[in-house]
């Protein structure tokens, strides 16, 4: 019977190489698929900020900024809400920190509808 030190083909010294390599490369695998879920995560809160300062901006434009703001608090939820009146027009900026592992990065989304029906 041979053994493993006498295979022609020399893999008796690579022997555990792949364990090695996997243990090296999972680690990389994983902060890849983190990164791109935070990314997701960052991508879809600026969507709600943006959904959100545009429903209010329509509702502060028709005269209803209780209903505007409360609006942008259900659709993102812990946002900052500041309006500004100008004689036609009407804009609403909403921010808030970011989600997850990019919870540091400040989001926001700025939004303008006509004052009044103008």
């Amino acid at each position: 019977m041979r053994s493993p030190s006498d295979r022609p083909d020399g893999a008796a010294g690579e022997r555990g190489t792949v364990s090695v390599e996997f243990a090296v490369a999972l680690p990389m695998v994983a902060l890849v698929l983190t990164s791109l879920v935070a990314a997701v995560l960052v991508v879809d809160g600026v969507g709600r900020l943006q959904l959100a300062a545009s429903t209010a901006a329509r509702a502060v434009g028709r005269g209803d900024e209780d209903g505007g703001r409360a609006a942008a608090e259900r659709i993102a939820p812990g946002a900052s809400v500041q309006v500004q009146r100008g004689p036609t027009v009407v804009c609403v900026d909403v921010a808030r920190r970011g989600a997850g592992p990019f919870a540091v990065v400040p989001l926001q989304a700025s939004a303008c509808a006509a004052a009044q029906g103008r």
